[in-house]
C-alpha cells in the first residue's frame, strides 16, 4: 500500500497509507528504527454512539498537502456518522514533534458529543521485545519507552485544555489480546496506566460540536531519547501552542519548496506544483546526518523480508545531483561528507548502507563458486559521487568544502577505478549492474566510471596534481575508447547493455534494451545527438514503450520485478517513472525548436496524471490499472522528475534566448 503523506524534518519522519492510517515512525535516523514497523497506528472517532476507524470502509478520502508545504491537508467524510474530518498533519520542522489537528464539522444539524482517539502500535527499536507505557499524570500523556527511545502521546481539545481525556494501555499479539485499540470502539477507555511486553496504546480527547459548525482537537507525539526530553517538548507545545508550530512548518516548507522561483517562468501549473512537490518528498527521505534513503514504504517487507529503507550510493549521487540543479546544495554536502567516511581503503563503496552509516544487508557474494574473492560491489556506486561532487563544485565552486573530500573521496576512488579494470578489453573489471541482478560489463557502468574518473582528472588539474589528472585522463580515454568498440554493436546499430569476457579473450554480448544505456549521454559518455546514442534511444522508445491505456516506459525487456503481464510484446515491464524520465531527458537534450519539446513535455505530463493525489510518486505504476506498485515515493522517481523539469526548464529558455537572438540579429542586417 503507497505511502501517500510522508512528512519529516530528517530526524524524525511518519508516513500514512491510502486509508489514512499512520504507517510508519522512523526515528531519529529517516529509515532506521521504524518503531510501528508498519503496523497501522489507528485513528477513530466516536459520535452519539457510533464508532469508526479512518482505515475503515465507509469513509470517503481526500489526502493531500496544503499547497507548496510539508503539511497534510485530508478530508474524510463519513455519510453514516454524519461528520466531515479536516485534518492537518505536520512533524515539525525543527523539532521532533508531530502533529495532528482534527477540526470536526457535523453534517446532521444536530450538537454533536465527540470522541477522537490515536492508537499507538509500538514497536520500539522495530520490535516488539520489552516495550513499556505508561500514564503519566505529570503531562496528562501517554509516555512510551524502551532503553534510549521515548514517545509521549498527549493531546487537547482545545483552548487551554490540554493533556488526554482518558486513555489505555495494554498488551497485543497474545492469545485473547488482538490490541487495546479494540477497547476504544465502545466510545470507552479503561485507563489502564501501564503495560509491559508487547504493547499498545490509545489516548482521547472530547469534543462538543455544534450543530452545523465544526470545533478543533489537536494530538501530538514527542520523540526524544530520555523523559525529561520529549517531557519538554510537551511543556514547549503547552506553551506555544500547537498552532504555532503548525503555522510555522508550513511557513518554513512554503519557503524551502519557492528556492528557485524562475522555475515557474517554464512551466504550466500542474508541472511546476509537482516539481516542488518532489523537492518537498526528496527532502523527507534524507537524513540530517546525510544518508539519501531510497524509499521508507514497509509494505515491501512482503515481498522479500527487507526494505528500500538504505543509502545506495549511486541512487543518493543521483538524487544529489537534482537538488543540486534545484539550489539544495546545503543538502547534499551532507551526503557527500558521507560518502567521504563510507569509502574503504581499496577506494569503492560497497552495495548499500543503512541510515546511520553501517553496512546494509546485501545478496552480492564476496567470492565466486569455487572460493575465490570477488569485491560484491556496483562500480557505477563509486564513480556517481564523484562525478556528482564535480557537479556540485562546478555549481557552487565552494573550494573549502571540497579539499578534505578531494583525498577522502575523489583521489580514493579514482585510484581505484583507474586499476579495476579487464585486462583485455580496458573496460572497467566485472560488477553488478545498477539494477542488482546480473554481473558482467555494463554500458551504464561503462559510462559512470567514465564520468567519475573525468571528474577526478577536473578535481586534479583544479588541485594542481596534474600528474594524477593525466593518470586519470589517460584512463577515462582508454575507457570511452574500449566503449566504443567493445559495447558498439554495428549490426544491430546500438549499444549492448552488458558483455562478458570469457578467459581467453571472447567477448559475450548482451544485446536485451534496457533503459540504462542512457547512462551514455546522461554522463557524457557521447553527446546526446550522436548518432550511435540517437538509434540506441531510438530502440528504447521503441520497444520499451507499454502498449497499454496507461503508456510510460519499462526498465528493460521482460523485466520481472512485480511483472504483471506476459504480454511482452506490449507490456515489455512495468512502467517506470526513472525509466520514462530518462527517456524524456533525452528528448530535451536533443530538442533545437519550441515544437521539439512537445515530446518530453508529454513524458512530464505523464509523470503528473500518475502521481498520486498528493503527489507521491511510486517505483513503478500498474501497466493496465496505473496503480503504484512496489515502494511509494521512491525517492529516485522525484529527483528524475526534478532533474527533467530543471533541464526542461533550462532548455526552453536557451531555445528562447537563441530565438531572440536571431531576430535582433536578423533584424540589425535589415537596417
Amino acid at each position: 500500500m503507497p505511502r501517500d503523506l510522508p512528512l519529516g524534518n530528517g530526524d524524525l519522519l511518519v508516513t500514512f497509507d491510502s486509508r489514512y492510517q499512520l504507517r510508519d515512525i522512523f526515528y531519529p535516523y529517516v529509515g532506521m528504527e521504524n518503531h510501528t514497523v508498519g503496523d497501522p497506528s489507528r485513528f477513530g472517532i466516536w459520535a452519539d454512539g457510533a464508532f469508526a476507524w479512518t482505515g475503515d470502509d465507509g469513509w470517503d478520502r481526500s489526502i493531500a498537502y496544503e499547497h507548496e508545504t510539508l503539511v497534510g491537508d485530508t478530508t474524510l467524510g463519513h455519510p453514516k456518522l454524519g461528520v466531515l474530518l479536516h485534518v492537518r498533519d505536520a512533524v515539525d520542522f525543527d523539532r521532533n514533534l508531530y502533529f495532528k489537528e482534527v477540526t470536526v464539522e457535523d453534517t446532521l444539524g444536530r450538537e454533536r458529543q465527540v470522541r477522537l482517539f490515536q492508537h499507538f502500535d509500538a514497536h520500539l527499536f522495530g520490535n516488539d521485545t520489552g516495550d513499556s507505557a505508561y500514564y503519566d499524570p505529570r503531562s496528562q500523556a501517554i509516555v512510551h519507552y524502551k532503553s534510549r527511545r521515548y514517545f509521549l502521546i498527549s493531546g487537547s481539545s482545545g483552548g487551554s485544555a490540554y493533556g488526554l481525556t482518558s486513555f489505555a494501555i495494554g498488551q497485543k499479539d497474545a492469545p485473547g489480546k488482538e490490541g487495546t485499540w479494540r477497547d476504544a470502539e465502545d466510545g470507552e477507555l479503561s485507563r489502564n496506566p501501564v503495560a509491559q511486553g508487547s504493547i499498545d496504546s490509545v489516548g482521547m480527547v472530547t469534543l462538543t460540536v455544534p450543530a452545523g459548525g465544526s470545533a478543533t482537537a489537536v494530538f501530538w507525539i514527542g520523540a526524544g531519547q530520555a523523559y525529561d526530553e520529549v517531557r519538554e517538548l510537551d511543556k514547549l507545545v503547552r506553551e506555544r501552542t500547537p498552532a504555532s508550530f503548525l503555522a510555522r512548518t508550513k511557513d518554513y516548507w512554503r519557503l524551502w519548496a519557492n528556492k528557485d522561483a524562475s522555475i515557474t517562468d517554464h512551466l504550466p501549473d500542474e508541472i511546476c506544483d509537482l516539481y516542488k512537490r518532489s523537492t518537498l518528498v526528496i527532502r523527507t527521505q534524507v537524513d540530517n546526518r546525510g544518508a539519501i534513503i531510497a524509499a521508507n514504504d514497509s509494505d515491501v517487507l512482503r515481498f522479500n523480508r527487507d526494505t528500500y529503507s538504505y543509502l545506495w550510493p549511486r541512487d543518493g549521487a543521483l538524487v544529489a545531483d537534482a537538488l543540486d540543479l534545484a539550489g539544495y546544495g546545503e543538502v547534499t554536502r551532507r551526503f557527500f561528507e558521507l560518502c567521504g567516511t563510507l569509502i574503504t581503503r581499496e577506494g569503492y563503496l560497497l552495495h548499500k548502507y543503512n541510515p546511520d552509516g553501517s553496512l546494509g544487508s546485501s545478496w552480492h557474494a564476496w567470492s565466486t563458486p569455487d572460493g575465490r574473492l570477488e569485491l560484491p560491489i556496483q562500480e557505477d556506486e563509486t564513480g556517481l559521487p564523484i562525478w556528482a561532487l564535480w557537479q556540485h563544485y562546478d555549481r557552487d565552486r565552494d573550494i573549502e568544502f571540497i579539499r578534505p573530500l578531494y583525498r577522502k573521496l575523489v583521489r580514493t576512488g579514482a585510484d581505484f577505478m583507474a586499476t579495476y579494470r579487464e585486462p583485455h578489453t580496458k573496460l572497467p573489471a566485472p560488477s553488478f549492474d545498477l539494477w542488482e541482478e546480473r554481473r558482467g560489463i555494463h554500458a551504464f557502468t561503462t559510462a559512470a566510471v567514465w564520468a567519475g574518473l573525468t571528474a577526478a582528472r577536473n578535481f586534479a588539474v583544479a588541485f594542481g596534481q596534474h600528474e594524477l589528472a593525466k593518470r586519470y585522463a589517460v584512463a577515462a580515454t582508454e575507457i570511452r575508447d574500449a566503449a566504443l568498440i567493445h559495447l558498439w554493436d554495428a549490426d544491430r546499430g546500438r549499444f549492448l547493455r552488458t558483455v562478458n569476457i570469457l578467459p581467453d579473450g571472447t567477448i559475450v554480448k548482451d544485446a536485451t534494451i534496457d533503459i540504462s544505456l542512457a547512462g551514455i549521454f546522461l554522463f557524457g559518455l557521447l553527446p546526446a545527438n550522436d548518432p550511435r546514442v540517437v538509434s540506441t534511444m531510438s530502440a528504447i522508445e521503441q520497444r520499451l514503450s507499454v502498449k497499454t491505456p496507461v503508456g510510460g516506459v519499462a526498465r528493460y525487456e521482460n523485466d520481472y520485478y512485480f511483472q504483471i503481464s506476459p504480454d511482452i510484446a506490449n507490456v515489455p515491464g512495468n512502467p517506470w517513472f526513472v525509466a520514462t524520465l530518462w527517456l524524456a531527458e533525452h528528448a530535451i537534450a536533443i530538442s533545437d525548436k519550441p515544437e521539439d519539446l512537445a515530446r518530453p513535455r508529454a513524458l512530464l505530463d505523464w509523470c503528473a496524471t500518475r502521481a498520486l493525489r498528493s503527489g507521491v510518486l511510486s517505483e513503478q505504476v500498474h501497466p493496465y490499472t496505473g496503480e503504484p506498485l512496489s515502494v511509494s515515493p521512491l525517492t529516485w522517481s522525484h529527483a528524475a522528475f526534478v532533474s527533467a523539469v530543471q533541464h526542461y526548464a533550462r532548455k526552453s529558455q536557451s531555445i528562447k534566448e537563441r530565438l531572440r537572438t536571431q531576430v535582433r540579429t536578423a533584424g540589425e542586417v535589415i537596417v
